[in-house]
Parts: C-alpha cells; structure tokens; sequence
C-alpha cells in the first residue's frame, strides 16, 4: 500500500487458526490494521503480538462466538467504540458437523447455521453502509467448493450454506461495485488447517491425495488478491477450478454418481 494512502482496517472472523490467519497475515503485510476475532483469546492475542512486531500494524482483538446471536452486534459495537473504521470484512469462521442429518442434534445444526450464515449476513449488513458512505469495501466470503458442486451424503447444511454465501456475495458485488466496494465469494477445496481436527475428520480426509490439497498461505494470497481485483468468485487451484467446470457441464446424473462414491472415502455418514 502506498505511503500516501489511508490507513485501512480489516475485520477477519475465526482468525485464530487456518486460512483465517493467513488471511490476517496477508492484510497485514499489505498495510492494512487489523480487528481480528475468534472464540480462542490465548490464540488472538499471540496472533495479535506476532503480527504487530512482524509488521508494524494496529491490531485490535474480540474474543467472540459467532455462534451466538448477540456476537456480530456486539463486535460491531466494540470496534465503534474503539473509534476503528472497518474497510475491509472477512468473513471466514465456519465449521461442518459430520454425520447423518437426523442423527446429529438439532442445536449442532442451528449454530452452524448462526455461524456459517446469519452471522456473515449480519455483519455485512451492519458494516456494508459504512463502505459506501466512505466508497470503499472489500469484503471476502469465504465460502467453498462445496457449495459449487452436488452435495454428498453427511454434513448436510454445509455446502448448502456455503452456496447461500456465494449468491449472497454476488448479489452484493454486483450491487455496491459502482461505489468501489468490492465483494469475493472465495471457494476453496480441501485445505490443510485445523478444520477436519475440529469435525474429527482428519483420518477420513487423510485418505484423500495430495494433489487434492491445497495450503492455507496460497488461500489467503488468492483471495486477497482476488477481491482487490473485484472478481466475485474466485476458486483457487487448477484442480478444484477444473473440478467446478466438469461439474457445471457434465450430466447431473454422472456428477452425483461419482460424487456418491468419491465421498465415501472421506465422509462419515
């Protein structure tokens, strides 16, 4: 960023861990301060520490859960008080729940929901008039690959709420572009960080291939990347963009058939 130019602030969700941090990493070597939030505070505060040494920034951090309804008004409401302007959002914690719909609690259900939807669409909403009062925003969604291609058996509301955030980022792009704020649906595929730890799905996943796998610091650069150049749907990685454009023109017959056997190398069902 250049000398000249204002200081921008980013607000990155579930930035403890994962692609979420890389994100703040990549924002932080590009100027930007940085309100970073997540459930885990010992892991904030050491992200906070190293990110403020490694390259000079501001950044602030809100112990939240965005599980809770009550946590994206209340983050919204600490960073006014602050007196910080958010320029750029990214919205990035989420999480899946393994195993059949029905025999998983509906209460795991509705906090993912709160977590991987409502809350996202919250947040914007509450920072959105701000981007465009000042006619600049970046807003990154990160959603998934998941949410691009037919849905296998388990995680059932999973990709199903990462294809709502990409329409909901769409429609945002193309109605706020005019007035310099950008919105990215960033949908990556199977990603090293501590997501498939956190579902007890590391063993499952484990038996996928390599080349199936992409690194979180290659995510964050791609999507930062992307959404300053105003793509609104940007999926990393030659494989998982070939893996997109099959699944959009081949048969939707042959697509669910494959994806019914490949998932059951990794999915518990």
């Amino acid at each position: 960023m250049p000398d000249s130019a204002p200081v921008r602030t980013a607000l990155v969700t579930g930035a403890s861990a994962g692609i979420g941090q890389a994100i703040a990493e990549v924002f932080a070597k590009e100027g930007f301060d940085l309100v970073l939030t997540a459930r885990r505070g010992d892991r904030l505060e050491a992200l906070a520490a190293d990110l403020r040494q490694r390259f000079g920034r501001r950044v602030a951090t809100i112990v939240a859960d965005l599980a809770d309804p009550a946590a994206p008004a209340r983050i919204v409401g600490e960073i006014a008080a602050a007196g910080i302007t958010v320029d750029a959002l990214v919205n990035n914690a989420g999480y899946g729940v393994p195993g059949k719909f029905t025999d998983t609690p509906w209460e795991a259900q509705r906090d993912m929901l709160q977590v991987m939807v409502m809350a996202v669409a919250e947040l914007t909403h509450r920072l959105l008039p701000g981007m465009i009062q000042r006619r600049y925003g970046r807003i990154i969604n990160i959603g998934s690959v998941a949410g691009l291609v037919p849905q296998s058996a388990g995680h059932a509301l999973y990709g199903s709420s990462k294809a709502l955030v990409t329409g909901f980022s769409q429609s945002i792009a193309l109605e706020w572009m005019p007035h310099n704020v950008y919105a990215t649906a960033v949908c990556p595929g199977f990603t090293y960080t501590e997501f498939h730890d956190v579902n007890h799905m590391r063993e499952q996943v484990s038996r996928l291939p390599k080349f199936m796998w992409m690194d979180a610091d290659t995510v964050a650069r791609e999507a930062f990347e992307a959404v300053m150049a105003g793509r609104i749907i940007h999926v990393p990685g030659r494989f998982y963009r070939m893996v997109v454009f099959l699944a959009r023109y081949t048969p939707r017959w042959l697509v669910l058939a494959v994806v019914k056997r490949v998932s059951k190398t990794y999915r518990r069902t």
